[in-house]
């Protein structure tokens, strides 16, 4: 069980987490009104590009950070059976996390950082931007350096025995943010700061790229940790089965671990400072990274199966009628394979070279990416809070009824959002625009799609009012008495596991390895180069 300090902990991560997500969400649907034929031509476009760096700020760095850091802390004491270690660290932690928030968001209302959340140069915002996203790293990292302690502490007290399956996989995520983290601190603090700060006039933009590429799709990988480790280890027991293998989920956080990084040049593929062979690695190893995904889509549905078989199931596929479509969890775990199956889809179109010039940097990418982190990702977040929530508060959630509607409600919202974005993105809409003309024969056909997104946008937000109003109201609900908290079991029980699923000592090796060999050659080309510099563009209120 929880002990009370760490409930105060994970609740005010969690808290902070969903605020942050639900201001992000109506800034979104702002921005899809704004883009839609449902109004005219905007006065001073710079504010859509002020929401567009909000929201995705917000979205991308704060609000998965957030969840990732308390659900992991409410691992750490449930799985290992242990009192948090560094409790004061973790509130420094968090502190550090709400400074950063602020200190990043206040340049960013006032206009003077609409640099979008890859604050790509040559674009160069207030400084005060760049600072309050740093101070959010480290407030993650001391979370990172927690999760490792505890584990040590752990290992020492338990000597040879395996590591609970939902610590060794909050700690993977731990290291894999460490790492993925690296890339974009490395390029604000020796690239972008000391322009932001008037100490330089001049960046090297392609350079900074490929740095902020190191962080920009292996960060995908962070989101879906929280993701992952809820199918592993709450979705089995949640609806009244067993988890299939616990070999196979470790290889695929170990797989998470050494594939999420040496990808992140697929983005760059249209930029020329990067040769087509270091592109083509890159595209391997990102086909690369599907293989824990399709592991555990394997496992899952085969544990959701022996579910359906202990409530009755029969033949080939009866079975799944047997399973408890009532069970929020069910549905979470069901909606969020399909937004998964939709989204990887698109993903193997990105990471192919020449697909790519076909939608590179059209709604199609946008599409991709919300069904992935919006889709597949966040509708499991709202899963983890259903399921830890009354262990946090003491209080039944008895609102199964609207906690069903609200996972239906995003569900759709996000089909009715994604889809006719990856369309028009085929028809060659760009993405980041604040205005188009839909008058002008060339789009004219795009005014519908478009505005069916923001339909959608307005199913994502009453869903994200309803998911607040569950949570308030299991605040103020009765007190209950509730049995121990359990992870998932596996069908045969972990006595004992090899030593390389044991620990990462092996796997942070290959990690960082393949990203030296991968990333290594085009920075040191680049570094080398001369006069690949490029005047820096302040951004000004005008």
């Amino acid at each position: 069980m929880l002990n009370n300090s760490s409930k105060r902990l994970i609740l005010a991560h969690f808290w902070l987490a969903f605020a942050a997500f639900l201001l992000a969400l109506i800034l979104g649907e702002w921005q899809m009104y704004i883009r839609s034929p449902l109004h005219d031509w905007i006065s001073n476009p710079e504010l859509y590009y002020r929401a567009v760096t909000a929201h995705g700020a917000a979205m991308a760095y704060v609000f998965p950070t957030l969840v990732a850091m308390g659900f992991g802390y409410a691992i750490a004491e449930l799985a290992l059976k242990q009192p948090l270690i560094g409790l004061r660290w973790a509130w420094v932690g968090f502190g550090l996390i709400v400074l950063g928030t602020v200190t990043a968001m206040a340049p960013v209302s006032m206009g003077l950082a609409s640099v979008l959340y890859t604050f790509y140069p040559p674009m160069i915002a207030n400084p005060f931007y760049y600072i309050g996203i740093v101070l959010v790293v480290v407030g993650s990292w001391i979370w990172v350096a927690l999760m490792a302690i505890n584990l040590h502490a752990w290992k020492k007290a338990h000597p040879g025995e395996p590591v609970p399956l939902p610590m060794f996989a909050n700690v993977a995520g731990a290291y894999l943010w460490a790492w993925t983290s690296v890339g974009a601190s490395v390029e604000i603090l020796f690239q972008i700061l000391p322009v932001a700060l008037g100490f330089k006039s001049t960046i090297d933009a392609g350079l900074a790229r490929i740095f902020f590429s190191w962080t920009l799709h292996a960060i995908v990988y962070f989101w879906l940790m929280p993701t992952y480790i809820a199918f592993y280890t709450l979705v089995p027991r949640a609806v009244g089965g067993r988890l299939y293998s616990d070999a196979m989920a470790r290889i695929a956080f170990i797989l998470f671990l050494v594939f999420s990084m040496p990808i992140g040049i697929h983005h760059l593929f249209q930029d020329p400072q990067v040769g087509s062979g270091m592109k083509f690695l890159h595209a391997v190893f990102t086909a690369m990274v599907s293989v824990p995904t399709l592991l555990t889509i394997f496992t899952i549905c085969a544990s959701v199966e022996i579910a359906g078989r202990l409530r009755g199931g029969k033949g080939a596929f009866r079975w799944i009628a047997a399973l408890p479509w009532k069970n929020p969890m069910m549905l979470a775990v069901a909606f969020s394979f399909i937004m998964l199956g939709f989204g990887g889809a698109g993903g193997i179109i990105n990471m192919s070279y020449q697909l790519d010039f076909t939608i590179h940097n059209t709604q199609w990418i946008t599409g991709h990416f919300h069904l992935i982190f919006g889709g597949a990702i966040v509708i499991m977040y709202f899963a983890i809070a259903y399921d830890l929530w009354p262990h946090l508060t003491g209080k039944a959630l008895e609102s199964v009824g609207l906690m069903r509607a609200q996972l239906w409600l995003w569900f759709i919202g996000m089909l009715v959002v994604t889809l006719p974005w990856h369309f028009v993105g085929i028809l060659g809409m760009p993405r980041r625009m604040a205005y188009f003309d839909y008058t002008h024969p060339a789009v004219t056909p795009q005014a519908i799609h478009v505005t069916v997104t923001f339909i959608g946008g307005l199913l994502l937000l009453a869903s994200a009012v309803l998911f607040v109003v569950i949570l308030v109201r299991g605040h103020l609900g009765n007190r209950i008495t509730l049995p121990e908290f359990r992870f998932s079991m596996p069908v045969h029980a972990t006595t004992k596991v090899p030593a390389a699923l044991n620990s990462f000592g092996l796997w942070l090796a290959l990690m960082i390895g393949l990203t030296v060999v991968n990333y290594g050659y085009p920075i040191g080309q680049l570094m080398a180069l001369k006069q690949t510099s490029v005047p820096a563009v302040p951004i000004v209120v005008k």
